[in-house]
């Protein structure tokens, strides 16, 4: 057995607390200014802790009292998963087999390079045009119409993930289900989907924590509660000449909980997802 090294072990150690310090110290300062009053939030010096913490700024956002900051959350909140999922859902459907296509068919592998190369345009570019379809369409304002924008961002990037994915299972394995009896579609069911599911998985986290998390098209294409997702919920509470702080925290955490729910419950897809294809052989 191999020897370890205590001062590399000493090491790892260090970076690894230097990197989880870095990464949760945002999330931890996040939650205390939502439970902090007002008065310890403007006071100098700042305090790092509250003298009485608060939580009736969360029973505020959850609130459903009609026209009040809580049924403006919730609706928000309710328009972000609907958007997120639908968007997900379609992107995976269409991810599956085109990335399983290209994958397979290396002549088309120019397609989604091409597809993909419109991800280096900023989405201001696009805005207009994307702007009149929904227009066109009767969608402006509408939670379909803005899953529909999300499905052409979600869509190449899940399709070279699940294109990366079929990489590394090996066509023999399909070629071997065909000669012994099996379509297309049972070969699917039974041999590649089942090797595939950690990428399907991973693939659909990115795409969920992607539209989770977009602003600009939301900001753009909504005007109201019908549509408006969480992102523009947050901005809205930051407008205002005075901004309370503390429940712009608040809705930040509230906001965060969903993908990191997910992330925790998917974290071994995830990393399966992400390694797949690293080892060969």
């Amino acid at each position: 057995m191999e020897r370890k090294n205590p001062v590399f072990t000493a090491f790892v150690y260090v970076c690894a607390l230097l990197l989880a310090a870095v990464i949760l110290a945002p999330l931890a300062w996040l939650f205390v200014m939502s439970i902090s009053p007002a008065a310890d939030l403007a006071a100098k010096p700042l305090r790092w802790w509250p003298q009485a913490a608060e939580f009736s700024r969360y029973a505020q956002l959850l609130s459903t009292a009609e026209n009040s900051a809580g049924a403006a959350f919730t609706s928000s909140l309710r328009n972000s998963l609907e958007v997120a999922g639908m968007a997900t859902l379609a992107a995976i459907i269409l991810a599956v087999p085109a990335g399983w296509a290209v994958s397979r068919t290396p002549s088309v592998g120019w397609s989604l390079s091409m597809v993909i190369a419109t991800y280096m345009l900023p989405p201001v570019a696009l805005s207009v045009p994307l702007y009149m379809g929904l227009s066109w369409l009767g969608l402006l304002n509408n939670v379909f119409g803005l899953a529909l924008i999300y499905l052409t961002i979600l869509a190449p990037f899940t399709t070279w993930l699940m294109k990366s994915g079929f990489d590394s299972i090996p066509r023999e394995i399909e070629a071997a289900a065909m000669i012994d009896g099996a379509g297309l579609l049972q070969t699917w069911r039974i041999i590649t989907l089942p090797l595939a599911a950690p990428v399907v998985a991973t693939s659909a986290l990115f795409a969920v924590l992607l539209a989770w998390d977009e602003f600009f098209y939301a900001l753009l294409f909504t005007s109201d509660q019908r549509a408006r997702t969480l992102t523009v919920a947050i901005a809205d509470l930051a407008g205002g000449r005075v901004s309370d702080y503390g429940l712009i925290a608040t809705a930040g955490v509230l906001a965060a909980l969903p993908p990191v729910l997910i992330g925790l419950v998917m974290q071994r897809a995830l990393i399966s997802g992400l390694t797949s294809g690293g080892v060969k052989g």
